[in-house]
């Protein structure tokens, strides 16, 4: 406005100098606005996940549930705000912030970058809580959600989303040429908090009559606790699957660069295909088994709702490097991986309310390891301006070697 004013108030036409600064501004003004509207949209899951979460559960319980989905934007919020970014963001370490200079937002200013970065932390945080849905004590679960995005998860964005981190694909120094590739954190947000959600579970224990009588005896059967309203999961799932389109394309971070939008472009189109693949795959690899073991077809749609959901995971790490096609076959697989996994989780007698460990950890891990397979040479040097690597399908190794070290070291 006071550029407007000064062209308005100046004599004669505006000069070369004044257009090319208020070209300056409509440029950076638009990339605020894509950021900002992609936040929002990544922010607008946790209504998401707050909407599967109360339909999972019972009844008796949705008002619990509710209250942590809000604690967890609060909670990330305050943690992220006061030492989460500055530990993620700040220079001077490999593996975390070290110059401290963003604690608390202390005299940084790029404000559109902090709230763009809160709304991934935030997501990471809310994935465990459909996992620890009806037994986790409110006041352990508001700790959780702040030391979460103040200490661990900025550790992992350091090392893998920071240009100082030694496993970034935005080194100087490269680790084994290419460093990890995770577009938009298959690992560094869904796995981390899939992981998080698994450990939990394991502490917390089942639900009482989920695996055990009242007497502690193991039961023949597991008792599956029904679902409060299968209209709320649909809801929230639909809802999910929006946030993903600022999730995804969100992550080039901005819109003006040249070839920006291409790549925005290709992150929608394939966030689409794996997320389709992934429910299609999930739904109908359930009723084969079911087929098999009870004679029965029978169409569930928790699992294409989650094959759904897992399709997406397994497709935020490379989504902008990998090619239509080998979208398709990610989410065929994550439909896999998620089916698999939920059955695992039961045999090992882990108690996870809404599966937010096989859709987050387990397919997280493959999305990693699937840009380790799929992903592009031409994809990569457009979109990281990194050459000579690939997936392992394109004659290439060492991209693989870094998913899975990077794998690693979020477990």
């Amino acid at each position: 406005m006071v550029l407007n004013r000064r062209l308005e108030e100046s004599e004669g036409p505006p000069t070369l100098e004044d257009t090319q600064a208020q070209l300056a501004y409509l440029i950076a003004g638009t990339d605020v606005f894509y950021s900002l509207f992609c936040g929002a949209a990544i922010f607008l899951m946790q209504c998401g996940f707050a909407m599967l979460c109360a339909g999972s559960v019972r009844q008796k319980n949705v008002k619990n549930i509710m209250l942590k989905n809000l604690l967890d934007a609060c909670g990330g919020a305050l943690g992220f705000w006061a030492v989460g970014f500055s530990l993620a963001y700040d220079s001077g370490g490999a593996f975390v912030g070290t110059e401290g200079t963003k604690f608390f937002l202390n005299g940084y200013d790029n404000y559109i970058d902090f709230f763009f970065q809160f709304t991934f932390a935030a997501t990471a945080a809310t994935i465990v809580a459909g996992t620890v849905a009806e037994r986790c004590k409110m006041s352990a679960y508001l700790c959780y959600s702040i030391f979460l995005t103040a200490f661990v998860y900025p550790v992992v964005v350091h090392a893998i989303w920071n240009g100082e981190g030694f496993m970034s694909a935005f080194a100087d120094d490269k680790f084994l040429g290419v460093g990890m590739i995770d577009f938009a954190g298959s690992g560094v947000v869904h796995m981390t908090g899939g992981i998080t959600a698994l450990c939990a579970a394991i502490v917390l224990g089942p639900r009482l009559g989920r695996f055990y009588d009242e007497d502690g005896n193991v039961l023949d059967t597991p008792v599956d606790f029904p679902a409060h309203s299968v209209a709320l999961q649909v809801l929230g799932t639909f809802i999910l699957w929006f946030g993903w389109y600022g999730f995804n394309p969100g992550s080039t971070l901005s819109i003006s660069p040249e070839n920006y939008g291409a790549i925005a472009a290709l992150c929608a189109v394939t966030t689409t295909l794996s997320a389709a693949s992934g429910c299609v795959s999930a739904m109908f690899t359930d009723t084969i088994l079911g087929m098999i073991s009870t004679g029965e077809a029978e169409y569930d749609l928790t699992m294409a709702m989650n094959g759904c959901l897992g399709g997406l995971v397994g497709i935020t790490a490379n989504c902008s490097v990998v090619e239509p096609w080998a979208a398709v076959m990610i989410g065929i697989i994550a439909g896999w991986v998620y089916v698999l996994s939920s059955k695992l989780l039961v045999m090992l007698k882990i108690d996870d309310a809404v599966d937010a460990v096989p859709v987050h950890g387990f397919c997280g891990i493959w999305g990693c390891i699937a840009t380790g397979i799929f992903a592009s040479p031409d994809r990569i040097a457009t979109a990281y301006g990194t050459g000579d690597t690939g997936g392992i399908l394109y004659g290439y190794g060492n991209l693989i070697g870094c998913e899975v070290v990077g794998v690693l070291l979020i477990i």
